[in-house]
């Protein structure tokens, strides 16, 4: 096809059944994510006895993969949106493929943890492809695709608690497993060769090479600080320093980015009503989301008769009990969409968080029975799916056409943030309070349970109050690329756009 201005209506009348087939690989794409991000969690006994690692190592186990993704998310989203998003969606399969293969074949630890390493860039798969359907898309489709890829993921994760413990059942040996993983990433990236369009690129712009180094340094820093400190490190003189570090790095990268025209993360948007809600919104989601999940487990596996309180369940037993929340997350996120087209994302977004605080202080009032919990966690997992869904979809359309990648990218970091720095704060917590203060390995105290389930509903209603500050821009239901500007609809003034030329998009 030659032409300018013919690839414009082709986006717009691109045939249905096409669209679907390659929203369809996106999915695929994010179920093999969710699958081996949360497969090998329960798999980290068998690795721990395969290579001889004590508590300290099995748990950097996760946080190497975590450190990572800080890196790397920002990284693809910035380079996608100057790229394109495919291109950089491929070399994220890549990593992951070979990164998995390696986990599962790797003879040392410490090629074990290089294989983490390597799949750092799952994080950035979300990133990349809701970049990709926001170009391609129009807003309504867009928006449903969205909430199709957060729900595969969802669901990604749950098959992989229960498939990779089946696994290692069956044939009696952790690499095995781990082979499947590696071969699902192998074969998304092939298929990622098949279908998937490239996403227009921003020209003339640059990357922020010294603003991603500082901001990247800062942040593993401090996230290494929070996990040693998190992992029984103590508050000694490395957990101290990395924390001080990681500190004045991002305070030096904050003010690189103030002077950059075209910086990696456009650092006075977040104080912007339009976007800076969200992203503190994003914070207490990653309390509620991550930082609860360790003491919900702990309390559901405490001995009641040492304990007072709990149920001494196993990791299976644990696994049933949240399974319900699980699927409510997957239905939240289900009916995302119809539920915003009523009475809006930002309304929607406050009231998920709403019901995930009162669902909390519910958990804080009435934990005695496993019947209350199941009850109460299905409620949580509700409001957690909306939330989930809705959450990427208003911060990539607050976002400039031009830096959806790194916008969402920059979600993702916000969130993961969050559940680090109030996970630390609720270990410290729970080891603080013991209900026998003589015995140093003694279970928390009952109340220590308390005061963190409270404070993740305070988290939660802070964020439900982020959301209703926030002043949501509603995109009009449009094609990118139809003939005129892309159109937005809400009570505020229209403001012109900053975004820079971007190429001709073909068709899907």
């Amino acid at each position: 096809m030659t032409g300018t201005a013919a690839p414009h209506k082709a986006v717009g009348t691109a045939p249905g059944a096409s669209v679907t087939a390659v929203v369809g690989l996106l999915v695929l794409f994010e179920a093999m994510s969710g699958i081996t991000q949360m497969g090998i969690t329960p798999l980290l006994p068998e690795l721990a006895t395969a290579y001889g690692l004590d508590d300290s190592a099995v748990n950097w186990i996760g946080a190497v993969q975590l450190l990572a993704a800080t890196v790397c998310v920002p990284l693809f989203g910035r380079l996608g949106d100057l790229y394109g998003h495919r291109r950089m969606l491929r070399v994220a399969l890549a990593c992951v493929a070979a990164g998995s293969l390696l986990v599962a074949l790797a003879p040392d630890p410490a090629l074990l943890w290089t294989g983490r390493a390597l799949q750092g860039p799952l994080a950035a798969l979300l990133p990349l492809e809701i970049a990709l359907v926001r170009d391609r898309l129009s807003v309504p489709d867009a928006r449903r695709a969205i909430a199709r890829l957060v729900g595969a993921l969802t669901v990604g994760g749950l098959l992989g608690t229960v498939l990779m413990g089946a696994l290692v059942s069956a044939f009696g040996d952790v690499r095995v497993a781990l082979l499947v993983p590696a071969g699902l990433a192998a074969a998304c990236l092939a298929l990622s060769f098949v279908a998937v369009p490239e996403s227009s690129t921003a020209v003339g712009a640059r990357m922020d090479w010294a603003g991603f180094a500082l901001l990247a340094l800062g942040a593993t820093a401090l996230l290494a600080g929070i996990s040693t400190l998190e992992q029984g490190g103590g508050a000694g003189p490395v957990v101290v320093g990395l924390l001080v570090l990681g500190v004045a790095l991002l305070a030096v990268g904050v003010r690189v980015e103030l002077r950059r025209p075209d910086p990696l993360v456009d650092v006075r948007s977040l104080v912007d009503r339009r976007v800076g809600p969200f992203y503190l919104a994003a914070a207490g989601f990653g309390v509620v989301y991550f930082a609860a999940q360790a003491p919900d487990t702990t309390f559901l596996a405490a001995d009641p008769r040492a304990a007072g309180y709990g149920f001494g369940m196993s990791s299976g037993q644990i696994s049933l009990v949240l399974l319900p929340a699980i699927v409510a997350a997957v239905a939240g996120s289900a009916v995302t969409v119809p539920l915003a087209r009523r009475i809006g994302y930002r309304t929607a977004l406050a009231g998920a968080f709403g019901l995930v605080a009162v669902s909390f202080l519910a958990l804080a009032a009435c934990h005695g029975t496993v019947g209350e919990i199941v009850v109460i966690k299905v409620l949580t997992g509700l409001g957690l799916g909306i939330a989930l869904s809705a959450m990427p979809t208003v911060i990539v359309e607050a976002a400039d056409r031009s830096r959806s990648g790194v916008a969402t990218a920059l979600y993702n970091d916000v969130k993961t943030f969050g559940g680090a720095l109030a996970g630390g704060l609720m270990a410290a917590v729970l080891a603080t309070s013991s209900h026998d203060a003589a015995t140093p390995d003694s279970a928390p105290a009952e109340t220590a349970y308390v005061v963190v389930w409270t404070l993740c509903a305070l988290c939660a209603a802070a964020g439900a109050g982020a959301a209703l500050l926030a002043r949501r821009v509603e995109e009009a239901d449009t094609l990118p690329g139809s003939s005129g500007a892309p159109t937005r609809r809400n009570t505020e003034e229209r403001e012109t756009s900053r975004r820079p030329p971007v190429r001709q998009r073909r068709p899907w």
